[in-house]
């Protein structure tokens, strides 16, 4: 665009259409993304314009021009009031401005590499259990027999919540997730919604006053400390972030570990590799994150009419960032549709976004996902598929839907293991 050029609306500007199915799995979706990305660095998608390029979805993550559009999901569902809404909306993710940068200042002291990394014992502990239930058979579908189970019990641990309870706490989390993701019936469900809610609420309400007369060692803990020029999270926020926590951790992280495990089962050499260097582990997540990731965009809106891009963004627009495309971006990433656990001087990847929304459990998401892998790895050599795998949709949260493998188990390394659990 030259000097005194008035830039055009996204919508009249002549850029590639994207016209694949919402319910198309992103591979599925990947060709034709692609074949737009190579021409433009926005497209206009299936919901409106989706941004392509790394440069530009870098920028637009931290431009606050564009929000995080509240409750999109029961939007989508015809659903735009009511407790359920109302209980969506007041999650830290939907929050802007200055209520947002309060809980996030106070949220980041407590929510550090230091306390994530107090959970190594524990990862190792309930990645071996998952494995102890399955080695025997040299067999497993993956996704229910670990995938899924893995994540709750990690974040139950980094809250403090006893184990005892880790069952009940997952049951909870699985029926308050249905008012977020983007696949379930929240109308239909919200008599089972709330009520679980309430119940996970009562019982983090009882967790906070047990905190507040004896601290100990955890996040929930950290929370309570956490203060900034005298301020507090009251408990109600308290209550919030915990939830906020269950429901970001748990079905992003199963879906990425078995997206991971899925995408590894296509390279032996590689997963032959990381048994022999599980050093390699966190580089391979990072690669199975931007190769096939199960996250593969977030929705902003414009705020008002915004130029942005060398584009003009009308007011109210939903906005695809398309992270899928950006972390396969040729003018960044050399030969990107290569997977390469070894991939050297890469630039971060936008799996978990940036800006003011940058994704507060980054750090304990890697430390999960790796800290599987590894032991995965080390425990189940010849890792092989025993069947197709088939994934969900590009839209909200993708992943295998099933994953069934096959493996060898490695009597020395599975004496080891049970002598360290």
């Amino acid at each position: 665009m030259t000097a005194g050029t008035r830039a055009c609306s996204v919508f009249d500007a002549g850029l590639p259409v994207l016209d694949y199915d919402l319910y198309a799995t992103p591979g599925q979706a990947y060709p034709e993304i692609r074949e737009a990305q190579r021409l433009a660095p926005v497209a206009i998608g299936p919901v409106g314009p989706e941004i392509l390029s790394y440069e530009l979805t870098r920028a637009i993550l931290r431009d606050e021009r564009f929000v995080m559009p509240p409750g999109m999901n029961l939007m989508a569902q015809g659903v735009t009031s009511g407790p359920m809404w109302d209980k969506v909306c007041s999650n830290i993710i939907c929050l802007e401005g200055p209520p947002h940068r309060r809980l996030r200042s106070l949220v980041s002291k407590a929510f550090t590499p230091r306390s994530t990394a107090r959970l190594d014992e524990t990862i190792d502990g309930i990645v071996n259990e998952l494995i102890d239930g399955v080695i025997s058979d040299e067999l497993c579908e993956f996704v229910d027999a670990i995938a899924r189970p893995y994540p709750v019990p990690i974040i139950c641990a980094l809250i403090g919540a006893p184990r005892q309870d880790w069952q009940q706490i997952s049951a909870w989390t699985d029926a308050v997730f249905k008012a977020f993701g983007m696949a379930s019936n929240a109308p239909r469900d919200e008599p089972i919604i709330m009520a679980a809610w309430a119940e996970l609420d009562a019982y983090v309400d009882e967790m906070v006053a047990r905190r507040r007369r004896h601290l100990t060692e955890d996040l929930l803990s950290e929370l309570i400390r956490a203060q900034d020029d005298g301020d507090k999270l009251n408990g109600a926020e308290l209550r919030m972030l915990v939830t906020g926590l269950l429901m970001a951790g748990t079905d992003t992280t199963r879906n990425q570990l078995a997206a991971s495990i899925d995408v590894l089962a296509d390279h032996p050499e590689s997963w032959a590799l990381l048994g022999r260097r599980p050093d390699l582990a966190a580089s391979a997540v990072e690669e199975t994150m931007r190769h096939s990731p199960a996250i593969c965009g977030s929705a902003r809106m414009a705020l008002e009419d915004t130029e942005f891009g060398g584009y003009v963004f009308p007011r109210g627009a939903l906005i695809i960032i398309n992270t899928f495309a950006a972390n396969r971006d040729p003018a960044v990433y050399e030969v990107p549709d290569r997977f390469d656990i070894g991939r050297a001087d890469a630039p971060a990847i936008l799996t978990f976004g940036g800006g003011v929304h940058y994704c507060l459990g980054a750090n304990l998401a890697r430390r999960e996902l790796a800290g599987a892998v590894r032991i995965l790895a080390a425990r189940l050599p010849n890792l092989r598929r025993v069947a197709p795998t088939h994934w969900k949709p590009i839209l909200g949260v993708s992943g295998p839907v099933a994953l069934h493998l096959t493996f060898d188990e490695d009597p020395a390394v599975a004496n080891a293991c049970s002598k360290q659990v």
